[in-house]
Formats: C-alpha cells, structure tokens, sequence
C-alpha cells in the first residue's frame, strides 16, 4: 500500500467522509489513530514565458489516500528523495512540472518545507510498517489537516503477539463462590444495593470466567475469532497503533517517535478517537455515550462506578485510578459518622466540662497580663469563655479514641485496596503481567546523541547522516552517567531547597502580618475593633495564607515538572515517579508548613511577662488563645483544606479546561483563512470534534489532590474529627467531576496496562505512618488532654478537674514589667498588684522566681511517654490488621490456581486435538498414496494381459478399472 495523488472532484464518491466519522472513507476500514497538524502553503510563480501550471499538490483536486493503486500527481520515488537531499536549496525546479520554480524560502517558508518532508517520510514509514493511511487535502493557505491511521488484521495480529496481550480463548470455566454466611451476606448486599448499580452490558453469566492467554499466531486456533474486524476492541487498536508511532524513526533531526514529532511541531497532536458523541439526537448507543449516561453525569452520584467499562474505554491505569478512588470514598463514610458522632460528644458534654465553666464563671477573677505592651490592658480570663466553650468540641477525650481509629482506618483501607487490587487483576486478567520494555524518552536519546558527538568531535558534510548513524549504532550501548547528570542533580537540590524556603518564608510573612495587625489594631480607640482582635487577626491571616498556598501549588508544579526535565530520566515510568516524588514534597511543604506551625510552634517561644521574645523592635511573638491553640489549628486546617477542595479541586478542574478549549478554538478560527472547502463534509467529524479537546496529561494531578486531601483527614484528625466529613462531600462531587472531564472534556487517552497504582500506595503507607506520629504530639502537645489527666489524677485533691485552670496559670509581679511595657491609662476597675499567665513556673514570692516549676517537669515526662506509648500501641495495632488481613483474598487466590490448572488442560486437549487431526490427513493421504500405487500396478498388469491375449484383453482392463 502506497501513498497516492490521484484527481478527484467536488461532491464525489470518494470525497465524502464516513457518516459515523469513525471510518475511512470506504465507510470499512475503523480510524484507529489520528494526526494532526497545521500546514502553511507557500506561493509558486512561473519561469518567464512558461505558461501558468497546474494547481500544486495543495490543491483542491488534490487528495492524498492509500488504496494501493497508482494515481496521477504522484512524484517519482527518485524525484522524492532527490526533493529530500535539495530540501535546503533556495531554489529548484519542481518534479514533473518544468519551467515552475520555487521562490526562494523565506525561513519561515523553510521551516514549513522542512517539516512537510519529515511528515512524508514519517508516513511513509508508517506504511512500510504495515499501516494503512488516509490524508486529507490542503487546499488551503494555510490551515488544519489529519492524518487517519488504520491497522490490518495482519499488522494487529503482529504487534498483539509482540506485545504479550492477553486475549479471550475459547475456553470458559467456573468461578468457585464463596460458601456459608459470607454467600448470603453478599446475595443480600447485592439485593440491597441492586438500585444503586449503573444500567451497563454485563457479563450473561457471571459465574463462568473467559479464559485468557497472550496472543500467538501460531496458536490462533485456541482464540474465539468470529470477526477479525472486533476481535481486538478499540482500546487495544489504538494501543497497538501508538506502539508502532512511538518505535517509528526518521532521519531527519534524528526523530525517534511520534513524541518527538509533536516536541518538534512536525504534528500538533496524535490522538485515538472517542467511540462517537456522548449526546444527541441520534439512537446509536456507543460506550462513550453509556458512560456519560451512566457514570460521568451529577445526576447519577448515588451509583456505583461501571469500573470494568472504565477499564475497558480508558485501560487499565485509568481504570485503577477510579477504583482506588471509589474505595477511598466508600471507606470516607464510616470515618464520617464516627467523626460526627465524636463532634456531638463534644456538643452534648460542653455543659458539664469544669475548666471552660471555670474559665467563663465571672467571681473567678483571674486578672490576665497584657497581651501587648503599653497599649494593652489587664483583662479578665472569662472574657474568653466562648473560646474555652468552642475548644471542647474539639478538645475532649473523644478526639484521643478518633485519632487511634484514623490510624487503624488508614491501615485498614490500604490493606483492602491491596485485596481489590489484586481483585481487579485477575479478572482483568494482569496477574501475569510483565513489565514491558519501555523506549527511551526523546530528551534521553538527544542528551545521548550530543554526548556521543561530543565524544566523537564529527565533522561532515551531511550530519543528518552521521548522527543517525551514531543513534543507532550507540544508543543501546551508551547510557549517561552521574557525571552527565550532575547539573540536573545540583540544579534539583538547590531549586527545592529554595522553594522549601520560599514556602517558610511565606509562612513568616504571614506571621509578620499577624503580629503587626494585632498590634495595629491594639492602638485603635474603637472598644469592638480591640475586643475582637483575635479572632479578625486569625481570619484575615487564614485566607492570605490559603491565597499564598493556592499560588505557590500552581508553581511548585510547573518547578517540580522543569527540574524532572533536567535530570533527563531514560523511561516515562521513571520521569513519572520521579515528577511525582518532587511535586508531593514541594506540595506537602507548602500545604502543611503553616498548620505544623500553628501545632507544634505557636505560642512555644513566647517568653514570660518581663522577659518576652520580639521578632522586631516593639513586637512580641504571637501567643495561643487563652483555651489554647487547639481552636486555631482547627480553624487553619479548614479553612485551607475546604479552600483547596472547592477552588483548586473543582473551580480549577472545571473552568481552566473550558478556558483552554475555547482559547485553542479561538486560535483555530483565527489563524485559519475563510476559504470555501468543497471537498470536506460541512459537518464536523469525530477528529475534529476529538481534536478541540484538552488534551490528557496523566493522572499526576487527580492523585495528587486526592493524597493531600488523605492528608488532610489523616494528620491532624485530631484537631478537626470533621474532616472525612467534608472529604467525603467533595469526593462524591470529584468522581463525577473527574468522570465528566474524561468524558466530555478530555481527548481519549491511550490504554496502558498497570497492575499496580504504582509510588503511590508507597506515599500513602507513608502518611499513614507518619499521621500516627503527628496525632500522638498533637495530643499530648498541642491539646490540654495531658496536662488535664495529670492535675485529675496527681494533684487534684478530690480527683475531679476543679480548680484546673488556677493550676496551669502562674503568677507575675506587675511592679517588675520594663518600663515602657506597662499599660497606658489602664481602665481596669481595681488596681493590679499580680496579673496571671498561661504557663508553669514559680511565683514572685518563690526563691526560684520565674523558672519551670516541678509540675512544668511533670506534665512534660507525661507528654513524652503518651507520645512514645501511643505510637507503639497503634503501630502493634495497625501491623495486627496488617497481618490478619490477607493481601491475596482467598477465593481469588484459589482462582488463580485453578485458571492455571485449566489452561494447562485446555492446552494438552488443543494439542491433543490437533495432533488427531493432523493424523487423520495424514492417513487419508497415506491410504490415497497407497491406492495410487495399486492402481498403477493393476493398469499394468492388465495392459500385459492385453497385450498377451488380444482377445479378452479389453474386457479384462475395463473391469479391473472399474474396481479402481
């Protein structure tokens, strides 16, 4: 099959393209890939006094396809390849048409030929591969043209056995179900649940399990072949198809694959179709259109997700993406209720909680000091009474036993999602996947090339040549090492290091801010803007800090995706994890950093009344609220992460993808001349539709928000048990966002086979061991829940927790302030000898006055054992689920046993069968021979007979021939 230039005319057979736009234009041959590109025509003039030529190759009668014939237009294969040497010249004589030349080329102009004849040569490699091609004319100026690639039975028959994929036998065997009580739990689960499940083709009978084996031609007799042409789905076509792009080269520029074609602008975009449009008017019910209807509509939040037809139009990673993320929100819901339940415990004690009715009883006079100098007054402790009050919602022991069952609910969801997994594997058929060969990324193989020329110091006349040469004959051999890759390493450790303290820096900024505003605010006359200092300082400083989050996320991906680049990874397997290990740290910095602050740091580094700590000249560190900073972390924790969920995981998701497509669009029309097209159809078909689309760039993002909201839920649940609440309402919402998006708003991505979701099982088993550790300090130091269950059992003297807050203030000789710090015209009803503040120490009175006293000491052991024990005991707990939880289930483990069994079996009685068969040809040939010989041996010695006895010769020969 060759590449053709045959005439063709307006409105004829041969110019009208496929009705369902998923065809050649012989409405047979299925679209299994598509090119795009953008070609630009450059102007011709004649010889003097040669007439005016015919239109050029762009033309209108123009129109480029593949049906093996011989069509006029078409330049000699020398003539080609001498257009390819000359490619350079300013000048030169068309083929075929002479007295034409060419202008001299503008470097725009020859930049465009350039890339038309590595298009050619592109394509004609595509051919010789054993591709099938159909192109549509440029009769334009300039514009947007398609490249249509089909694949024959021979050449997906090839590559299926090339690539190992596994595809369905003949043989059919039966599942084992599970017996006993497990069986009549899942019947009525399955009853129960019967209304929530998508409206999608299933299997007839799921209890039979088609039998699957990678596909050989040589044993093409075990597979159920009924049509070659939907033997292989479009899924696997497309896959195979990109195969070949990706492994075809050309010389020039030494382009190695469709990827570096499109790095180059040689094609915008190489892309398989969708399966159709997902509405309309028209009956045809595709699987594009199925899933919209069923999965990827708000309408249908309250189904299940069709996981197998996912697998099947998206491939399997797209596939496991969506089941790890349907798991992670089903298991959201019972995380929800306890998280609620302890909320309400919070609610229905706050009455009967001694230390905030303490702090809010007005005959308690608890004198504070300043919470500012000189502008500051003395004020009472139970002006903060509804601070106490709300820090008991989150502050009770309740939020101890949320934050042992997060740990257990982390280990219990990872060890169920390796059941699933492996679940999904089997039937998915990907317990015997192998890891396939990967080809080098293009950046890999340039960096390798000039390292080799660098080597070599090659001069020549043509380097084209020479470096394709050097490709081939090196590439598999040479391989960089550290010292080629140390820049990209230097760059990485410097670059991160400065983001990290990029991100710090904006933490104290916003730091600065509080301080400064809180003072700033102190000096106002108005009394409300004094007495709410506090809580306007906190949320002015959240949302600034939320904005600086939301803005440093957008770079740090850009930086962590840059700095992957410059390290030049050989595979996309290794760039990928390498991308993702770099932008979840940046990322986890920049999400947490402030909140780990607020945790573990505010209100530590205070100082005392007398000898306070200043950032600047006049300005103290910032210190906790007087019912601790419990509250404030709550606050800061939500505020970002429902920011993060609405406007980055939603708001971002749904509008940069609509502003993309209509900018690409806009783009389009306007660099497009407005010239009337006679031989495309003036509907649009799949292609284009297919084309205006956002192209997919992995799942890195979907992932990535999805693990910082993981922890979100999982490090500081502590403070905030509402979390998996909200999680769990944004994540109803991001399944069928991310299922609309893949939809509707995405071009189909190419199917790759994983069994696995990869480094990021390993993140999250990360988190989930590390949530354990910031739970056990935010409890023991952060809340009161410590300092609490020492004053009940050691120093109360009637074991309950009166008296408690008198206990954690110390008290500070006001005659002892600096001088400057007192307050001004202090308003305060009675005159002040001691004030009180929130710490352990020794009183004015004491000969230690103002050191950490014995209970400072206490409560500080007791903070480092709780933490130290807390550990141990969820670690013990969470590897005691780890081990009593199989990571294989049993039934699917016994399964695949079996599948082995039955192929082994299946293969003998197909051998068997055969060899039966061949045996049966070989014996009715055998007795043919062996009648033959006969045959020969009674003509002649009948024929002697005759010849003997003349007489009764003939009716001797005749009878014998007639036995014959």
């Amino acid at each position: 099959i060759i590449n053709n230039y045959v005439e063709g005319t307006p409105g004829g057979a041969g110019d009208k393209a496929s009705p369902s736009g998923l065809h050649f234009r012989d409405s047979r041959r299925k679209v299994d890939y598509v090119l795009a590109y953008h070609y630009r025509q450059r102007l011709a003039r004649p010889a003097p006094g040669a007439a005016s030529p015919e239109p050029t190759r762009g033309s209108a009668a123009m129109a480029l396809v593949s049906n093996g014939g011989t069509g006029k237009g078409r330049a000699e294969p020398r003539q080609q390849h001498q257009q390819q040497d000359d490619g350079h010249r300013a000048l030169r004589e068309w083929p075929g048409l002479p007295g034409l030349e060419v202008l001299e080329l503008s470097p725009l102009d020859a930049l465009e030929e350039e890339r038309r004849l590595q298009r050619e040569e592109y394509e004609r490699n595509l051919l010789e591969a054993g591709l099938e091609i159909e192109k549509d004319p440029e009769n334009k100026s300039q514009g947007l043209s398609f490249v249509r690639i089909h694949a024959p039975w021979q050449v997906l028959s090839r590559e299926a056995e090339l690539l190992k994929i596994k595809m369905p036998t003949k043989k059919m065997y039966e599942i084992t179900e599970e017996k006993g009580i497990l069986k009549t739990i899942n019947e009525i689960w399955c009853k129960l649940t019967e209304p929530l499940q998508p409206q999608v083709p299933q299997q007839e009978n799921t209890k039979m399990k088609i039998l699957s084996y990678p596909f050989s031609r040589e044993k093409i007799y075990l597979y159920d072949i009924k049509d070659k042409d939907t033997f292989f789905d479009n899924a696997t076509r497309s896959r195979i198809v990109r195969e070949i792009l990706k492994r075809t080269s050309i010389k020039a520029r030494n382009s190695m694959g469709i990827g570096t074609l499109i790095a180059n602008n040689v094609y915008d975009a190489a892309y398989p179709l969708h399966d159709g449009e997902y509405e309309g008017q028209n009956d045809d019910m595709n699987e594009r259109k199925l899933l919209y209807q069923e999965w990827a509509r708000y309408g249908v939040f309250y189904k299940f997700q069709p996981i197998d037809l996912i697998r099947k139009y998206f491939g399997e990673k797209i596939g496991l993406y969506f089941a790890w993320l349907g798991l992670y929100t089903e298991f959201l819901i019972p995380s929800s209720i306890v998280g609620i339940i302890v909320f309400l415990y919070g609610c229905i004690t706050i009455e009967s909680d001694i230390p905030s009715k303490e702090m809010c009883d007005q005959r308690n006079a608890f004198t504070m000091c300043p919470l500012c100098d000189k502008f500051c007054d003395y004020w009472n402790l139970s002006s903060a009474c509804a601070t106490a009050r709300a820090s008991h919602l989150f502050d009770n022991p309740a939020t101890v036993f949320f934050s042992i069952f997060m740990a257990l609910w982390a280990t219990m969801f990872l060890e169920q999602w390796k059941r699933l997994q492996m679940r999904l594997s089997y039937f998915w058929d990907l317990t015997g996947l192998e890891e396939e060969e990967e080809h080098p990324r293009p950046e890999y193989e340039t960096k390798l090339l000039q390292k080799k020329l660098k080597n070599k110091n090659i001069t020549t006349e043509h380097p084209n040549e020479v470096k394709c040469t050097l490709l081939f004959s090196f590439l598999e051999k040479e391989k960089l090492t550290w010292s080629d890759r140390m820049p990209g390493y230097a760059a990485n450790f410097g670059l991160i290091l400065f983001m990290m303290v990029l991100t710090f820096s904006a933490v104290f900024g916003v730091i600065v801010y509080r301080i400064t505003t809180a003072a700033a605010l102190s000096f106002s006359t108005n009394e409300t803007t004094r007495s709410n200092v506090r809580v306007t300082v906190t949320a002015t400083a959240v949302i600034i800090n939320l904005v600086v989050v939301l803005i440093l996320d957008e770079i740090y991906g850009a930086v962590a995706k840059w700095l992957t680049e410059i390290e030049i990874p050989k595979t996309e397997k290794t760039f990928e994890e390498r991308l993702i290990l770099k932008a979840f740290l940046l990322k986890f910095v920049n999400s947490y950093a402030s909140i780990f602050y607020v945790a573990f740091f505010k209100g530590r580094f205070v100082g005392r009344p007398g000898r306070y700590v200043y950032v600047f000249d006049g300005y103290r560190m910032e210190e906790c609220a007087p019912g601790g900073c419990l509250m404030e972390l709550c606050i800061q924790l939500s505020i970002i992460m429902l920011g993060k969920q609405l406007i980055q995981n939603n708001l971002f998701e749904i509008g940069i993808p609509k502003l993309k497509k209509l900018f690409r669009k806009l783009k389009d029309e306007r660099t497009e001349v407005k010239e009337m097209d006679t031989n495309q159809s003036k509907d649009p078909q799949q292609w284009d539709l297919d084309y205006i689309l956002e192209p997919f760039t992995g799942l890195t993002p979907e992932y990535m928000e999805m693990i910082i909201q993981f922890g979100f839920v999982t490090l500081f649940v502590a403070s905030f048990p509402l979390a998996p609440v909200f999680a769990l309402l944004n994540n109803i919402i991001e399944v069928r966002l991310d299922a609309k998006k893949f939809v509707t708003e995405l071009r189909r991505p190419d199917t790759v086979r994983a069994k696995d979701i990869g480094i990021w099982y390993n993140i999250l088993s990360g988190i989930g061991k590390l949530s354990v550790i910031i739970n056990a300090f935010v409890i023991a130091v952060t809340s009161d829940f410590i300092p609490r269950l020492m004053y009940q059992y050691a120093y109360s003297q009637d074991g309950t927790l009166h008296g408690f807050i008198n206990h954690t203030l110390s008290y500070f000789n006001v005659s002892q302030l600096k001088a400057g710090t007192q307050p001004e015209n202090s308003l305060f009803a009675q005159e002040v000898s001691f004030c009180r503040f929130k710490d352990y120490r020794e009183p004015p009175w004491s000969p230690h006055q103002y050191e950490f006293s014995k209970q400072y000491w206490a409560v500080l052991s007791a903070r480092l054992a709780f933490v130290i024990l807390f550990q141990n005991l969820v670690m013990f707990l969470s590897v005691l689920v780890d081990w009593m939880i199989p990571d294989i289930p049993k039934d699917i483990s016994e399964q695949i046993k079996k599948e082995k069994t039955v192929l082994v079996d299946f293969f003998l009685k197909e051998e068997h069968e055969k060899l039966k068969l061949i045996e049966s040809f070989m014996a009715q040939d055998k007795q043919k021979r062996r009648s033959g010989t006969k045959s020969k041996r009674t003509r002649a010695a009948s024929f002697s007979q005759w010849h003997h006895s003349p007489q009764g010769s003939f009716t001797s020969f005749s009878s014998q021939h007639t036995v014959v």
